[in-house]
């Protein structure tokens, strides 16, 4: 089997490293070339570590091994599948310093890149900045990069899943869509067959994309992920961009935590999708503090097929519909009408699914399933169209091979898609992973939300609109997807990594509150003034790590300076971190609570400035704020102070909730810094 071995820092001559593997691997494996043949990759660029065949008695040995972080068996990890920034207050207007953007280069770990896509023409850029040490692998069916793209990797080491001719190449298109949301070019009259019209862009479109395929068909490696980590560190990158997740049972037993935090050391910020699992509890993902968490939100539009029974009834449903029905009327069945006489006793046919409807009864008709439907099937029966009816409102429109919508309890014979204002965005999506993190229990995730439903963004014409092999519309450039995004902050970001407030409130709450989305929706022009931020630095990341139980001896390894936890300066407080919100998570609701956390703000504002606290709080949660009066006399200055948070025995139980929300909110008159605190008790699994 396949595993992981984590090291920790990277040596300082490549070939020590190397030699340092083989004789560690050797040293369990008691044959030297055996040893050679096991090892798979070595790790040497940015960390020191290697994946190799191993046998449960020498992944043992290794275990006990005092220069080994970590081993883990590698996993195959899953990717979290225009008008968007114009709903974030950024239109094509916003004022830019094309200077700086021009010079950051956002490295995407994803499926390859479909160069012919507009998003990604490179008309008017000038060359690659200096600082670009990656490369562009011309092969295969891949012809190169350009002055946008300027590099495309593709990793295929893992021995379980080899590809025959593997290239950069995207022929999956979720890398396409997902690089080209965060820095694609302007595409003026950009559509989907029609829907949608108008500009579609990435947040910074003056940037530079690296792409490094590191997923193929059967998912993302680990062994590849980090790989691709191991190279874009040491390439001259400034912001990692990665819509991958999966489970982990520590921060160093998982590969983007692994890089994220080496990354973080060079001063290489990371932003990373919360997953698509929601919304359940505990299923968010990519946790690590060192990452920024986001998880998925509506825009103010969304994408409706109405839908008319006979010449009275009316309703909507919910679809990205790209067909043009050719009558205005059709006959309706259902999935119990039509259903095969073959049939099983106890079999139900409402979800449509193969071998379950009679061809004769829906050939030519519209079919209405529940819950679920299998379109190619339908269609191969004759089927011309799809209602879904489901009991649970739902808040995603998907492609489909035939015409399909989702509705509640109306149905109809006539449709034509057209786009609506949505009045209650933004809400949180329903497949947006929910919190609380199941690594720790003191720090909030996701950290915000951006939108993440039917987004417009590049395609690739290797892949049908819906991915499957009878569908024909591969004509098209731009194709909607709805996924846990990653908005780019890489111009708001210089040195280590920086937390702070860049979030407003979300209008419409969420039942499980802060643990959906955070602090909020992403404001990404706020966020260029924000006043005040909460700045983070390795040390506060290694302080964080000795709060959660981390050795001396691990942190020895992979922090290179001889760091253990009793020679880092105390910060005191419930979670020993500098974040920008307060989380307190605890079982007992018969237990008082009482918790104190301190920050340090740094001023980025104005440089004489007094910010005041305003604690807003439920009844009997008492949130002291010290000192509650900031005055700054530079930039740059920083302010620390401390937050006390307490409230009786059954705090909860009083309004009948496993949560409650409050806030702290500094402002200065001009900037409104505002922090969520979050009081939960730890939460059933299953909900």
């Amino acid at each position: 089997m396949a595993y992981i071995v984590y090291l920790g820092e990277a040596l300082r001559l490549r070939s020590n490293a190397v030699d340092h593997q083989h004789n560690l691997l050797s040293s369990v494996i008691k044959d030297d070339s055996i040893a050679r043949q096991a090892r798979i990759h070595s790790y040497t660029k940015s960390f020191n570590a290697f994946a190799a065949n191993l046998l449960p008695d020498e992944v043992q040995k290794l275990k006990e091994n005092e220069n080994v972080v970590s081993i883990f068996p590698s996993k195959i990890r899953k990717l979290h599948t225009t008008r968007s920034w114009d709903y974030l207050r950024m239109p094509l207007s916003v004022k830019r310093n094309l200077k700086i953007e021009s010079n950051i280069i956002v490295r995407l770990l994803d499926t390859g890149v479909y160069i012919g896509a507009p998003s990604f023409n490179d008309k008017g850029v000038g060359p690659p900045p200096s600082k670009w040490k990656g490369r562009c692998q011309v092969v295969g069916n891949f012809t190169g990069c350009n002055n946008k793209v300027i590099g495309a990797t593709f990793y295929n080491n893992d021995p379980k899943f080899p590809q025959t001719n593997p290239s950069p190449l995207d022929d999956d298109a979720h890398s396409s869509h997902t690089s080209s949301t965060v820095a694609g070019a302007t595409v003026v009259g950009a559509s989907l067959y029609g829907l949608a019209k108008g500009t579609a862009r990435g947040g910074v479109p003056s940037t530079r994309i690296a792409m490094y395929k590191v997923c193929w068909p059967k998912g993302c490696s680990d062994i590849d992920l980090l790989a691709g980590l191991d190279d874009a560190i040491d390439d001259g990158i400034d912001v990692l961009s990665i819509s991958i997740g999966g489970d982990s049972h520590g921060f160093f037993d998982n590969p983007i935590a692994i890089g994220a935090f080496h990354a973080m050391k060079k001063g290489i910020f990371t932003t990373c999708s919360a997953g698509n699992s929601g919304p359940y509890v505990y299923t968010v993902q990519n946790t690590a503090p060192w990452i920024m968490t986001v998880g998925a939100a509506s825009m103010d539009m969304e994408f409706r097929t109405p839908i008319k029974l006979g010449i009275v009834k009316e309703n909507v449903g919910l679809s990205v519909n790209t067909f043009t029905p050719n009558k205005k009327m059709y006959p309706l069945t259902s999935a119990a009408i039509g259903a095969n006489s073959t049939l099983s006793p106890g079999s139900s046919p409402w979800n449509c699914d193969q071998g379950k409807l009679d061809q004769k009864k829906v050939n030519g008709k519209i079919v209405v399933c529940k819950e679920a439907a299998n379109e190619t099937y339908i269609k191969s029966l004759g089927g011309i169209w799809v209602l879904i009816s489901v009991i649970e409102k739902i808040d995603t429109g998907f492609t489909a091979i035939i015409p399909e919508a989702y509705i509640d309890s109306s149905f109809g014979n006539t449709t034509l898609t057209y786009h609506l204002p949505n009045v209650v965005a933004p809400f949180v999506a329903s497949f947006s992973s929910r919190g609380p993190a199941t690594l720790t229990s003191t720090i909030l995730k996701p950290d915000i939300v951006a939108p993440g439903i039917d987004i417009l963004a590049a395609d690739s014409k290797l892949a049908s609109l819906t991915g499957s092999p009878d569908d024909n519309r591969f004509d098209r450039l731009l194709v909607f997807i709805s996924n846990s995004p990653r908005p780019s902050y890489s111009s708001w970001f210089t040195g280590n990594v920086v937390n702070m407030p860049i979030a407003t409130e979300m209008k419409v709450k969420d039942g499980l509150a802060e643990l959906a989305y955070g602090a909020g929706q992403i404001d990404p022009t706020s966020a260029l003034q924000p006043g005040l931020i909460y700045d983070l630095s390795t040390l506060d990341y290694i302080r964080f790590l000795c709060n959660e139980g981390y050795t001396g001896t691990t942190l020895n390894l992979f922090t290179e300076d001889n760091t253990n936890c009793s020679s880092v300066p105390k910060f005191g407080g419930y979670d020993s971190l500098n974040y920008p919100t307060l989380y307190y998570q605890y079982d007992d609701p018969n237990s008082t609570i009482s918790a104190i956390y301190y920050r340090t703000v740094t001023n980025v504002g104005f440089r004489n400035s007094i910010y005041k606290a305003t604690v807003t709080a439920p009844k009997n949660l008492t949130v002291t704020v010290v000192p509650n009066k900031l005055s700054f006399t530079q930039l740059h200055q920083k302010k620390s102070f401390k937050v006390t948070l307490k409230a009786p025995p059954q705090f909860l139980q009083t309004f009948q909730y496993t949560h409650q929300s409050a806030s702290l909110e500094w402002s200065d008159g001009t900037h409104r810094v505002k922090s969520p605190i979050l009081i939960s008790l730890s939460l059933p699994r299953w909900m």
